[in-house]
């Protein structure tokens, strides 16, 4: 791999998270609201009052965010936060900062949609594979109707069926919440439990929407990869065909699956949001859903670059290391 070539790519990450960050700082500046005055309106209700003095109070704050500044010098301090991944304090959960709301959530949204994505990935793969497989049982062709129609539900649609079976009809797991109402989040064997069993509706949402795609992916690479030469020779020197199945035809096909899992994360992470809103998970759904209904600038701001920057990381990645799963990949100079 040539220096010129990464200097290339690392150059075009740079320009897609400039480029996407631009697009972010703008497009909520185009809403009439002032998220300011809402927050204290808000608060002035809740406290059974009218209370005065709201315009004072709503300079003040503003001059604390940042808000009173010219539109340029508010963007170039966002640009400046966005180099640092600091994007200053959230409106809505003032005197929190964006990252640390983001970070309370982050930790439910990566394990959710990481374990949910590597199952669909493996357990994907493997069906396809065995659809396609001629000398596979015949069962597993008959899976294909279903999986397509997993395929085209999307998330939250899958989401809301199996709240109706599952939470509503039989009440077998939660409804939805990140846990019990009363438990105390500890690490004990316990509150895990309790962790799992409102997780699994979700993650299971998520599954089986991504299974199909994953299994007919794989279906596709091995109704190609069936006519080769090499299963033509690894069959006629008479090897067991489990290990032809393996060995030779699921570890070529696989390649493809592969490049494509890392930026799925990233995509899986976007999709992920609407399931944690109707289960009301307590991830990065649930926080930009709030924070996109009290415009709470930061807190957008932070969470979208955030996702930019480690969809743009994990394509990199996977387009550097490729080669080194395939040898037959060649970066050359120019």
């Amino acid at each position: 791999m040539s220096v010129g070539y990464l200097v290339r790519r690392v150059f075009l990450l740079l320009l897609v998270v400039w480029t996407a960050a631009t697009i972010n700082f703008f497009v909520p500046k185009l809403s009439p609201r002032n998220p300011v005055l809402e927050r204290l309106q808000e608060a002035s209700r809740g406290g059974g009052r009218q209370q005065t003095g709201l315009q004072e109070m709503m300079k003040a704050y503003q001059a604390q965010f940042g808000l009173d500044k010219p539109l340029w010098e508010q963007y170039v301090n966002y640009m400046s936060g966005v180099v640092r991944l600091d994007f200053g304090y959230s409106i809505n959960a003032y005197p929190k900062k964006a990252m640390d709301v983001i970070a309370e959530a982050l930790p439910w949204t990566i394990g959710l949609a990481t374990v949910a994505t590597i199952l669909a990935f493996f357990i994907g793969t493997i069906l396809g594979a065995l659809i396609a497989w001629p000398r596979a049982p015949r069962f597993f062709r008959s899976l294909i109707p279903p999986l397509m129609m997993f395929q085209a539900m999307p998330f939250y649609l899958l989401g809301l069926i199996l709240i109706y079976i599952f939470a509503f009809k039989f009440r077998i797991l939660p409804l939805g919440g990140g846990f019990s109402r009363g438990a105390v989040p500890r690490w004990n064997l316990t509150f895990a439990l309790d962790l799992v069993k409102h997780a699994v509706l979700p993650a299971l949402a998520i599954i089986l929407s991504s299974l199909g795609g994953w299994a007919l992916g794989m279906r596709g690479l091995m109704v190609s990869i069936q006519g080769e030469d090499f299963i033509t020779f690894a069959e006629a020197k008479g090897l067991k065909s489990s290990r032809i199945f393996t060995r030779y035809a699921m570890r070529n096909a696989m390649l493809p699956q592969i490049t494509a899992l890392l930026p799925s994360l990233g995509f899986i992470i976007i999709g992920t949001s609407l399931v944690e809103i109707i289960f009301g998970y307590p991830g990065l759904g649930t926080v930009i859903s709030q924070a996109i209904n009290s415009l709470d600038y930061f807190v957008i701001y932070a969470i979208t670059v955030i996702l930019t920057i480690v969809i743009c990381i994990a394509t990199l990645i996977m387009d550097l290391t490729y080669p080194l799963l395939d040898p037959r990949i060649k970066y050359e100079r120019g």
